[in-house]
């Protein structure tokens, strides 16, 4: 049983800034703008929030500078893509590009430490977060250890994370701007049509991209760890863009595949070193490799047909 705790504790921490980028994703698809470089805007968000963190000692100033350098990235996303119609892909994976090179240039000039920021302590950290009564419980069985050990003992940004799911079912079915996303993301020209602009609309909803990627990355290196390193999100941008396919573009469902996706990277990081019945110990690399062929594996068996946007990728164009 306590091992059992022990591993859905790794897959809900590890499933956190899955979680926010997949639902970044989806307010910026569900307007028509595809953007793969979720994993850019996370790992700015990172470097950006530890380094800010490390020098103020405030893990809340940290936050701030995570969110404010991802929401700079994707307006510039959206520069490229909605005001100037650029490529979307090429716009995100440069992006992608630019992270990954300017935080190892920035992290060597500021800190001299090769690339990571100094290490976080105390308040420069988001720490833990006990429930009330979770210390009371921690003997009662079964729900005992659930409470205090599954659900109490995270930092608040993963309480965020988790609400952020119903808060963006709200917005997206339940909310005006939620309805004229999901229309500009179909039928922009009808949308234009009623007199709403298309290119507002479009940059409000990679604005939310930006707000949500710095979550994830401010998550990563002032929450999960204690600082940044290099090219610490390690594909997690584009196992949230799967996990966005995998859901079809739904909130309730994104949690649940990356809930999936981080149960599997949990479970891989828990079974390194072990032998496996039969075949015996399996290398390392193959074991840090199965997330993502299990990844490929879902996609290309069990999800069926996923229909994007169909006005995703396409620049708009106003008719004269």
């Amino acid at each position: 049983m306590d091992a059992l705790v022990q591993l859905l504790d790794a897959t809900i921490r590890v499933s956190v800034p899955l979680l926010l980028a997949c639902l970044a994703g989806l307010y910026s698809e569900r307007a028509g703008v595809f953007d793969i470089g979720l994993e850019g805007k996370m790992l700015a968000g990172a470097f950006a929030g530890a380094s800010a963190a490390a020098v103020s000692g405030s893990a809340w100033i940290g936050l701030l500078a995570a969110v404010g350098i991802a929401v700079f990235l994707a307006l510039v996303h959206g520069f490229a893509s909605i005001t100037h119609r650029g490529n979307q892909i090429v716009s995100g994976v440069a992006i992608n590009f630019i992270a990954a090179g300017s935080t190892i240039i920035l992290g060597q000039a500021w800190f001299r430490q090769g690339g990571r920021t100094p290490p976080l302590a105390g308040d420069s950290r988001f720490n833990a977060i006990e429930l009330p009564g979770a210390a009371a419980l921690r003997d009662v069985p079964v729900i005992g250890t659930i409470y205090s050990e599954l659900l109490s003992g995270h930092s608040i940004l993963v309480y965020v994370a988790f609400l952020m799911v119903p808060f963006t079912w709200w917005v997206l079915f339940r909310t005006r701007f939620g309805l004229r996303l999901r229309a500009v993301g179909e039928n922009p020209a009808a949308v234009d049509t009623a007199g709403i602009s298309v290119t507002w609309l479009r940059y409000r909803a990679v604005i939310c991209t930006g707000i949500l990627t710095g979550l994830a990355g401010a998550y990563l290196s002032v929450a999960q760890n204690a600082g940044f390193v290099k090219d610490m999100t390690a594909g997690k941008g584009y196992i949230a863009l799967a996990a966005l396919i995998f859901a079809k573009w739904k909130p309730v469902p994104a949690m649940f595949a990356c809930l999936l996706f981080g149960f599997l990277d949990a479970a891989s990081i828990r079974f390194q070193g072990m032998p496996w019945p039969v075949i015996g110990k399996v290398p390392v690399q193959f074991i840090n490799a199965l997330p993502f062929i299990l990844t490929i594996v879902l996609l290309a068996g069990f999800i069926g047909k996923a229909i994007p946007p169909r006005a995703g990728g396409v620049p708009y164009v106003k008719e004269r």
